[in-house]
């Protein structure tokens, strides 16, 4: 796994032709529109002529899968999802995840999402949505917590053009229950936590990235902050290949719940 990422990288890396720029956002893990763990105020899908329906009112489906391995937990992670956008401002998402423990434990959890753009990106100020993910998990592992719930948040997100290199900005806030995102469960309180994402684009269709989402502090739980650092090729219009490095927190700690680090393969198509 280690030797593919690395691969992966140097593939990225070494990319110097001049595509047209596929855009983002990715699906993200949950499936909504964003890039690994977090949302962007951008909607999913292209809601132009040549990728959508009924003049560009409907947007034509956007995929995502990706592979997490955070193999100090001994965890494989797979999740898919699909998103797409409906009159340029209202985005609906479905994301399914299983999440694979040792071999021994195989938790699935289903996303139900939706946003709506507020305010479109404009020469000043950033695109800013709102949106909620309807969460639930088969869990069994953690007593006393509900087995369902939800996630609110408020985004905002703007591509700087005026530097060397164009930089995507991204951050905003989150109200949830979830514990690990929601995979073990949904407390009784709701916590607010915020999130953020930096992208610079040194080429027209590579994006090198960093996200960071802090983790939700509980009365009887307290998850870890995660981050990932990440590289992202749009390889034509359509696909998108992306591989990162991804830390949960520490799985020893006795202070917030982690899962370790690991790495990360993600492929994105918009049809």
């Amino acid at each position: 796994m280690k030797k593919l990422i690395v691969v992966s990288l140097v593939v990225l890396a070494s990319v110097f032709t001049n595509m047209t720029l596929a855009g983002v956002p990715l699906n993200n893990l949950e499936g909504v529109g964003g890039i690994a763990f977090n949302p962007l105020a951008y909607t999913a899908g292209t809601a132009g002529e040549a990728n959508s329906f009924f003049g560009g009112n409907i947007s034509k489906p956007q995929v995502g899968l990706w592979r997490i391995g955070l193999h100090e937990a001994g965890i494989d992670w797979t999740t898919f999802g699909v998103a797409e956008t409906f009159f340029k401002r209202v985005e609906l998402s479905y994301g399914h995840e299983t999440i694979d423990f040792s071999n021994s434990k195989t938790i699935n959890k289903d996303n139900f999402g939706a946003k709506v753009l507020l305010l479109p990106e404009g020469d000043i100020l950033p695109a800013i949505s709102i949106g909620g993910v309807f969460k639930s998990t088969t869990q069994d592992m953690v007593p006393g917590v509900e087995n369902s719930g939800a996630d609110y948040y408020l985004v905002g997100t703007k591509l700087v053009k005026a530097l060397p290199w164009p930089v995507l900005l991204s951050g905003g806030v989150l109200s949830t229950q979830g514990q690990v995102l929601g995979v073990l469960g949904f407390n009784d309180n709701r916590k607010e936590v915020l999130f953020g994402n930096v992208d610079v684009l040194p080429l027209s269709n590579v994006a090198i990235g960093f996200e960071y989402r802090q983790g939700a502090h509980y009365d009887n739980w307290k998850d870890a902050n995660y981050w990932d650092g990440h590289v992202a090729w749009f390889v034509n219009p359509n696909l998108t290949l992306v591989a990162a490095y991804v830390n949960t927190g520490d799985q020893g700690s006795t202070k917030a719940f982690g899962l370790g680090d690991g790495f990360v393969l993600s492929a994105q198509y918009a049809f």
